[in-house]
Protein backbone atom coordinates (compact mmCIF):
# COMPACT_ATOMS: atom_id res chain seq x y z
CA UNK A 1 0.00 0.00 0.00
CA UNK A 2 2.77 2.14 0.80
CA UNK A 3 4.25 1.43 -2.81
CA UNK A 4 1.20 2.51 -3.99
CA UNK A 5 0.79 5.92 -2.37
CA UNK A 6 4.44 6.48 -3.09
CA UNK A 7 3.78 6.14 -7.05
CA UNK A 8 0.63 8.41 -7.10
CA UNK A 9 2.44 11.33 -5.25
CA UNK A 10 5.10 11.10 -7.80
CA UNK A 11 3.01 10.17 -10.52
CA UNK A 12 0.16 11.92 -10.43
CA UNK A 13 2.25 15.34 -10.74
CA UNK A 14 4.10 14.31 -13.50
CA UNK A 15 1.01 13.23 -15.36
CA UNK A 16 -0.39 17.09 -14.37
CA UNK A 17 2.09 18.81 -15.79
CA UNK A 18 2.27 16.30 -18.83
CA UNK A 19 -1.40 17.27 -19.80
CA UNK A 20 -0.69 21.07 -18.63
CA UNK A 21 2.05 21.31 -21.20
CA UNK A 22 -0.10 19.61 -23.61
CA UNK A 23 -3.07 21.91 -22.94
CA UNK A 24 -0.85 24.66 -22.89
CA UNK A 25 0.71 23.94 -26.56
CA UNK A 26 -3.07 23.42 -28.05
CA UNK A 27 -5.24 26.43 -26.78
CA UNK A 28 -2.71 28.61 -24.73
CA UNK A 29 -1.79 29.68 -21.45
CA UNK A 30 -4.95 31.76 -20.46
CA UNK A 31 -7.02 29.83 -22.21
CA UNK A 32 -6.03 26.24 -20.18
CA UNK A 33 -5.47 28.43 -16.45
CA UNK A 34 -8.98 29.47 -17.41
CA UNK A 35 -9.89 26.31 -17.63
CA UNK A 36 -8.31 25.02 -14.22
CA UNK A 37 -10.57 27.79 -12.36
CA UNK A 38 -13.52 27.45 -13.94
CA UNK A 39 -13.53 23.48 -13.15
CA UNK A 40 -12.89 24.24 -9.75
CA UNK A 41 -15.90 26.73 -9.79
CA UNK A 42 -18.12 24.10 -10.98
CA UNK A 43 -17.20 21.39 -9.42
CA UNK A 44 -17.43 23.57 -6.07
CA UNK A 45 -21.37 24.31 -7.47
CA UNK A 46 -21.96 20.33 -7.89
CA UNK A 47 -20.15 19.31 -4.95
CA UNK A 48 -22.08 21.63 -2.64
CA UNK A 49 -25.66 20.81 -4.14
CA UNK A 50 -24.63 17.05 -3.84
CA UNK A 51 -23.43 17.50 -0.93
CA UNK A 52 -26.96 19.14 0.97
CA UNK A 53 -28.59 16.15 -0.91
CA UNK A 54 -26.34 13.40 0.98
CA UNK A 55 -26.83 15.44 4.08
CA UNK A 56 -30.95 15.14 3.41
CA UNK A 57 -30.75 11.46 2.47
CA UNK A 58 -28.73 10.78 5.32
CA UNK A 59 -30.95 12.45 7.85
CA UNK A 60 -34.28 10.25 6.81
CA UNK A 61 -32.40 7.31 6.93
CA UNK A 62 -31.44 7.78 10.63
CA UNK A 63 -35.32 9.08 10.61
CA UNK A 64 -36.48 6.20 9.50
CA UNK A 65 -34.49 3.94 11.75
CA UNK A 66 -31.91 2.60 9.67
CA UNK A 67 -28.71 3.36 8.88
CA UNK A 68 -27.10 5.66 6.29
CA UNK A 69 -24.30 3.31 5.11
CA UNK A 70 -24.90 4.42 1.26
CA UNK A 71 -24.84 8.48 2.09
CA UNK A 72 -22.01 7.80 4.05
CA UNK A 73 -19.58 6.31 1.30
CA UNK A 74 -21.33 8.79 -0.86
CA UNK A 75 -20.07 11.18 1.35
CA UNK A 76 -16.74 10.09 0.91
CA UNK A 77 -16.73 10.10 -2.22
CA UNK A 78 -17.76 13.65 -2.29
CA UNK A 79 -15.21 14.78 -0.37
CA UNK A 80 -12.56 13.40 -2.11
CA UNK A 81 -14.34 14.76 -5.52
CA UNK A 82 -13.77 17.84 -4.03
CA UNK A 83 -10.23 17.95 -2.87
CA UNK A 84 -9.76 16.43 -6.34
CA UNK A 85 -11.52 19.32 -8.30
CA UNK A 86 -9.76 22.13 -6.00
CA UNK A 87 -6.36 20.39 -6.96
CA UNK A 88 -5.15 22.61 -10.32
CA UNK A 89 -4.71 20.00 -13.08
CA UNK A 90 -7.34 18.02 -15.57
CA UNK A 91 -6.61 14.78 -14.89
CA UNK A 92 -7.31 15.27 -10.83
CA UNK A 93 -10.29 17.65 -12.26
CA UNK A 94 -11.84 14.44 -14.14
CA UNK A 95 -11.39 11.84 -11.30
CA UNK A 96 -13.43 14.30 -8.81
CA UNK A 97 -16.19 14.62 -11.11
CA UNK A 98 -16.57 11.10 -11.76
CA UNK A 99 -16.73 11.02 -7.71
CA UNK A 100 -20.08 13.69 -8.32
CA UNK A 101 -22.06 11.35 -11.10
CA UNK A 102 -24.42 9.74 -8.89
CA UNK A 103 -24.13 6.33 -11.07
CA UNK A 104 -20.51 6.16 -10.68
CA UNK A 105 -20.67 6.34 -7.29
CA UNK A 106 -23.28 3.00 -6.89
CA UNK A 107 -21.06 1.23 -9.02
CA UNK A 108 -17.86 1.95 -6.71
CA UNK A 109 -19.94 1.31 -3.65
CA UNK A 110 -20.69 -2.15 -4.86
CA UNK A 111 -17.55 -3.32 -5.85
CA UNK A 112 -16.47 -1.95 -2.54
CA UNK A 113 -19.17 -4.27 -0.81
CA UNK A 114 -18.43 -7.17 -2.56
CA UNK A 115 -14.80 -6.61 -1.77
CA UNK A 116 -15.04 -6.12 1.92
CA UNK A 117 -17.68 -9.23 1.96
CA UNK A 118 -15.94 -11.12 -0.18
CA UNK A 119 -12.45 -11.01 1.98
CA UNK A 120 -14.75 -11.63 5.13
CA UNK A 121 -13.06 -8.06 5.97
CA UNK A 122 -16.55 -6.79 7.24
CA UNK A 123 -19.08 -8.63 10.18
CA UNK A 124 -22.11 -7.00 10.67
CA UNK A 125 -24.37 -7.62 14.04
CA UNK A 126 -26.97 -6.00 15.66
CA UNK A 127 -28.35 -5.57 19.17
CA UNK A 128 -31.74 -3.81 18.38
CA UNK A 129 -34.92 -5.87 18.03
CA UNK A 130 -36.58 -5.41 14.47
CA UNK A 131 -40.03 -3.46 15.00
CA UNK A 132 -42.76 -6.38 16.18
CA UNK A 133 -40.40 -8.29 17.43
CA UNK A 134 -41.70 -10.12 20.85
CA UNK A 135 -42.57 -13.64 21.57
CA UNK A 136 -46.05 -13.64 19.81
CA UNK A 137 -44.01 -12.67 15.74
CA UNK A 138 -40.81 -15.55 16.65
CA UNK A 139 -38.83 -13.36 16.92
CA UNK A 140 -36.72 -12.37 19.67
CA UNK A 141 -37.78 -9.25 22.00
CA UNK A 142 -35.66 -6.48 23.39
CA UNK A 143 -34.47 -7.37 26.70
CA UNK A 144 -34.71 -4.41 29.65
CA UNK A 145 -32.06 -5.62 32.34
CA UNK A 146 -32.83 -4.15 35.50
CA UNK A 147 -32.06 -4.67 39.47
CA UNK A 148 -34.25 -5.64 42.55
CA UNK A 149 -34.01 -5.61 46.12
CA UNK A 150 -35.76 -8.07 48.49
CA UNK A 151 -37.18 -6.54 51.75
CA UNK A 152 -37.28 -8.71 53.91
CA UNK A 153 -39.32 -8.04 57.20
CA UNK A 154 -37.41 -9.25 60.40
CA UNK A 155 -40.42 -10.91 61.85
CA UNK A 156 -40.10 -13.26 59.10
CA UNK A 157 -42.94 -14.51 56.68
CA UNK A 158 -45.87 -14.95 58.73
CA UNK A 159 -48.94 -16.39 56.80
CA UNK A 160 -48.28 -14.58 53.10
CA UNK A 161 -45.12 -13.85 52.35
CA UNK A 162 -44.75 -10.06 53.72
CA UNK A 163 -41.21 -9.45 51.13
CA UNK A 164 -43.36 -10.74 47.89
CA UNK A 165 -46.22 -8.37 49.33
CA UNK A 166 -44.15 -5.24 49.48
CA UNK A 167 -42.67 -6.27 46.14
CA UNK A 168 -46.24 -6.52 44.38
CA UNK A 169 -46.85 -2.62 46.39
CA UNK A 170 -44.27 -1.41 44.88
CA UNK A 171 -45.33 -2.66 41.19
CA UNK A 172 -48.40 -1.28 41.79
CA UNK A 173 -47.08 2.21 42.76
CA UNK A 174 -45.02 2.14 39.79
CA UNK A 175 -48.03 1.19 37.38
CA UNK A 176 -50.04 4.31 39.38
CA UNK A 177 -47.07 6.88 38.22
CA UNK A 178 -47.02 5.15 34.85
CA UNK A 179 -50.96 5.78 34.32
CA UNK A 180 -50.71 9.65 35.49
CA UNK A 181 -48.05 10.04 32.89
Amino acid sequence: MGLILLLAMIGVPILEIAVFIEAGERIGLWPTLGAVIVTAVVGTALLRLQGLSTIARARESLEAGQLPIAEVFDGLCLLIGGALLLTPGFVTDAVGFLLLIPPVRLVLRRWGRNYLMEGGRVRTWSNVSPPGAGPASGRPSTVIDGEFEEVVDEDGPSGGDKSETRWNKRIDRANDLDKRR
